[in-house]
């Protein structure tokens, strides 16, 4: 099918490209800038050496953000093109006993590994709409770590502002944080009449259901042990604009995430949230991540992709204690754990496996992750046939 066996090493500024012909031969090997023209050598390069650009087949090392570009423009000219996680061409490296690194070097190490492994490449090949929806749903993590963040600076801040506020209420409602940003510390609402703390907690509740009164909160206040900082009664509502603003973009880009995944996934999406416990934004971040199910020959190859596979050391008699590897995506191993802990409290199911697991003596993390692995396993079946979730018996 391909003929010509193109490797890509991509730095900020520049790259290196080294070209293998049907037979393994190298046909070329140049390095160019990360531009316009760079490009336009590069594309030469190919022609030159194949007339057609679909027989071409083009790899990369995934590089953050520094391969998009060129990555763009190769896919523009109907070349089809790979991006290859940076470990796979590690352990590649590791079969040579030759210990040079160059970056001539390493797109020959890229090139020999597409060609030896051109049989399968449709394993590491990604459409352009699952990686828009991978960078929606990896931002969406990002945010969602950022709010973490910013959450536990706000707590930092009220154990000297007002530390009993947290045991007498949620400080992350909405309420309660725009009533915060008026009154950020016992101090200020000691020194202020009821009745502007009752305004304030009023105006800031907005139509929703009070949990506390402003009487329960002046309370607390005349009896806080909280200590004076004006620089975190000045600090404390900047971190909560902060986080109201954070809030409000991953509502957003979580309604992105669903939209866009239900046009390109609709089907996959049924199945994986016809299992109790997974939500469609869960669901969504990990198809995104997999992308076609059909790239993995196995659910083992999943695991494996995920990163949760055991890691055993032994030598000879001496045998470690096994662990997960944690050598696949994190992203998508992150997803995978989130899931299995909310399975696990709300599916019958999964929550009689995990604690069979737990009962033949697994610790509380690795029954998790057995769980984990019994979902991928059952994910796996029911993507590759089509199939919603039903629990046959026997089935544990």
């Amino acid at each position: 099918m391909f003929s010509l066996f193109v490797g890509i090493d991509v730095s900020k500024d520049s790259f290196s490209a080294t070209g293998l012909d049907s037979q393994g031969a190298l046909c070329f090997s140049i390095s160019a800038n990360m531009d316009s023209q760079g490009f336009s050598e590069l594309l030469k390069a190919i022609s030159s050496n194949c007339n057609d650009l679909s027989a071409v087949i083009v790899a990369m090392e995934s590089t953050g953000c520094y391969h998009i570009n060129l990555f763009s423009f190769l896919t523009s000219k109907n070349i089809s093109t790979v991006v290859v996680n940076p470990l796979l061409i590690s352990n590649f490296l590791k079969l040579s006993l030759r210990k040079t690194k160059t970056d001539k070097k390493d797109s020959l190490t890229i090139a020999k590994f597409l060609f030896i492994h051109k049989d399968s490449i449709s394993q590491f090949s990604i459409s352009q709409d699952t990686k828009d929806l991978r960078d929606i749903a990896r931002e969406r993590e990002s945010l969602c770590h950022l709010i973490a963040s910013t959450k536990n600076e706000i707590k930092r801040i009220l154990q000297s502002t007002f530390p009993e506020l947290e045991s007498i209420c949620n400080v992350f409602t909405h309420t309660m944080l725009n009533f915060l940003k008026e009154f950020p510390s016992a101090r200020i609402i000691k020194t202020a009449k009821p009745e502007a703390v009752a305004n304030a907690l009023e105006m800031s509740c907005r139509g929703r259901k009070l949990s506390i009164s402003h009487n329960d909160i002046i309370s607390a206040a005349q009896s806080s042990i909280a200590s004076f900082s004006v620089a975190k009664e000045l600090i404390l509502p900047e971190k909560i604009s902060t986080l109201l603003h954070l809030m409000e973009r991953l509502d957003k880009i979580t309604e992105i995430l669903s939209s866009l995944c239900k046009s390109m996934m609709l089907e996959e999406l049924q199945i994986i949230t016809s299992i109790d416990g997974i939500d469609s934004t869960t669901a969504a971040t990990f198809l995104a991540e997999i992308g076609n199910v059909n790239n993995f020959r196995s659910y083992k190859n999943l695991i494996a992709f995920a990163g949760i596979d055991p890691s055993v050391h032994q030598s000879g008699k001496f045998q470690g204690k096994s662990r997960i590897s944690k050598r696949g995506n994190k992203h998508l191993r992150r997803v995978i754990y989130l899931m299995a802990v909310n399975v696990i409290r709300v599916n019958a199911f999964f929550k009689a496996y995990f604690l069979k697991r737990k009962q033949k003596g697994l610790p509380f993390r690795k029954a998790i992750m057995a769980t984990a692995h019994k979902l991928v396993r059952t994910i796996f079946a029911m993507l590759s046939h089509n199939s919603f979730f039903h629990v046959k018996e026997n089935s544990l």
